[in-house]
């Protein structure tokens, strides 16, 4: 009997386990908050490595970086139909509805389904804080790869120290996509992500720090992380 590629099988084995709890977002530009109940998940550890990508899809985006870095140049749209077909093949119900809509506004998530996701804005955010209250868990330099350390590009996944709960690279290295729409009365399909990113000064690598775009959009520093309802 052969055995699933490594990257799938890693992937399944490696995620944490989240506890339930609370978190408070609040966004920058408009000085506002609002609280979130954040029921028990799991997380990747990593962000999808260009490795895991071209095992799934069979290729990854043009680009000089090795295979156990971030996968960048890759859409929210691209993301969520790699969440469904990651699931498809490792036995799992998608968690996502098929997207014809060019924004992404068709587009309907099961969580309870089992399969993988991307996480909540809130799900990420209290992730990344792990717990911690600060600006981020740690010292940047020790916990990301950011403007001041990466060398002008995307690093290998899990060389800077983790979070208390064993998550690395939710700060730099790169931005994540997560589920959420950023303000639909204002930007109308424009989906958040979060965490900063290797070309990024401090003040973008923070665990509040919200930025978002169109679902179509893609970039060299901006990627996606797995999570899976329990």
């Amino acid at each position: 009997m052969s055995l699933e590629p490594t990257p799938r099988r890693t992937v399944s084995e490696s995620m944490v386990e989240i506890p339930a709890g609370k978190i408070l977002l609040r966004d920058e530009g408009t000085n506002t908050g609002w609280k979130a109940e954040v029921a028990a998940f799991r997380l990747a550890p990593y962000p999808v490595t260009r490795e895991l990508y071209r095992a799934v899809l069979g290729e990854a985006p043009a680009s000089p970086a090795g295979p156990r870095t971030p996968v960048t140049d890759v859409s929210w749209l691209e993301a969520v139909r790699f969440c469904n077909l990651l699931s498809r093949e490792t036995g799992l119900d998608p968690c996502y509805s098929a997207s014809d809509d060019p924004d992404g506004q068709d587009v309907v998530c099961d969580p309870e389904a089992g399969g993988y996701r991307l996480p909540s804005e809130a799900e990420w955010e209290y992730a990344c804080r792990a717990g911690n209250s600060a600006v981020r868990y740690g010292e940047l330099d020790e916990i990301a790869w950011y403007r001041g350390n990466s060398g002008g590009g995307v690093r290998d996944v899990g060389t800077r120290a983790p979070n208390a709960w064993g998550l690395h690279d939710m700060i730099g290295n790169v931005w994540e996509w997560c589920w959420d729409v950023y303000d639909p009365e204002v930007y109308g399909p424009y989906r958040v992500f979060r965490g900063g990113s290797w070309s990024d000064r401090p003040h973008g690598c923070r665990a509040s720090c919200r930025r978002k775009s169109h679902p179509a959009f893609r970039v060299d520093d901006l990627g996606f992380r797995l999570a899976r309802s329990l």
